[in-house]
C-alpha cells in the first residue's frame, strides 16, 4: 500500500516569497527594517522553509530538501547577522566579533547566496519556467545586493534593488498558489509553464 505524500514546494516558496516581498520593501525604502521582517524571518521565512526541506526529503526530492533548508537557513542567519549586536548581553565595552557586520563582509555574504542560486538555478532547468523565474531573479538579487554593498550605494540603485526583490518574491508567491489551486481544482488555474519532454 502505497502512501501518497502531500507537495510541501507551495509552503517552502510561500515562506520564502512572502518575506522576500516584506524584506525588499525595507529595501525599496517603504518603511524601516522592524521587528515584523525580522518574526517573518525566523517563523515563516525560516522555519516553514526548513519545515518544507525535511518534507521534500522525506519525498526523495533532494534539490527540494537543499533549497528549502538552505534558504530557511539563509533567513535564521540574516536575522542573527542583523539582531545579536543589538542584544546588550553580547555586547562588550571591548571590541568584539559579534559587532555588526561590515558592508564589506555582507557583501562577501551576499554573493556566496548568489552562487548557490546561479548553481541551483541549473537544477531547475527540467522543471518549468515559473520555477527557473524565481531562482534566476533570486541570483540577480543576491549579485545586486552584493554590489550595492561591496561599493555602499545607496539611493536610486538601493531602491532598485528593493523592487527587483518585490519581483523575486511575487514571482514565489504566484508559483506557490499555482500549485495549490491546479491541485485543488486538478487542472491549471495558473500556468507555471512546464518544459516540453
Amino acid at each position: 500500500m502505497s502512501e501518497k505524500l502531500a507537495n510541501p514546494a507551495p509552503l517552502g516558496l510561500l515562506g520564502f516569497g512572502m518575506t522576500t516581498v516584506l524584506l525588499n520593501l525595507h529595501n525599496a525604502g517603504f518603511f524601516e527594517l522592524n521587528s515584523m521582517i525580522l518574526a517573518m524571518g525566523l517563523a515563516y521565512g525560516g522555519l516553514a522553509q526548513v519545515i518544507a526541506g525535511v518534507m521534500e526529503y522525506r519525498k526523495g526530492n533532494t534539490f527540494g530538501t537543499v533549497a528549502f533548508t538552505s534558504y530557511g537557513l539563509f533567513w535564521w542567519s540574516l536575522v542573527i547577522l542583523l539582531v545579536f549586536p543589538e542584544i546588550s548581553f553580547f555586547r562588550t565595552s571591548a571590541p568584539s566579533a559579534l559587532q555588526r557586520s561590515s558592508e564589506a563582509a555582507m557583501a562577501a555574504y551576499f554573493f556566496m547566496w548568489g552562487l548557490f542560486t546561479f548553481a541551483m538555478f541549473f537544477g531547475t532547468l527540467k522543471a518549468n519556467r515559473a520555477v527557473q523565474f524565481v531562482f534566476m531573479s533570486l541570483a540577480i538579487l543576491f549579485f545586486l545586493l552584493t554590489i550595492r554593498d561591496a561599493f555602499r550605494i545607496t539611493g536610486l540603485y538601493a531602491k532598485a534593488v528593493g523592487v527587483e526583490g518585490i519581483i523575486c518574491g511575487f514571482s514565489a508567491i504566484y508559483l506557490a498558489l499555482a500549485e495549490v489551486l491546479n491541485e485543488a481544482h486538478g487542472k491549471t488555474i495558473l500556468p507555471i509553464w512546464p518544459m516540453a519532454k
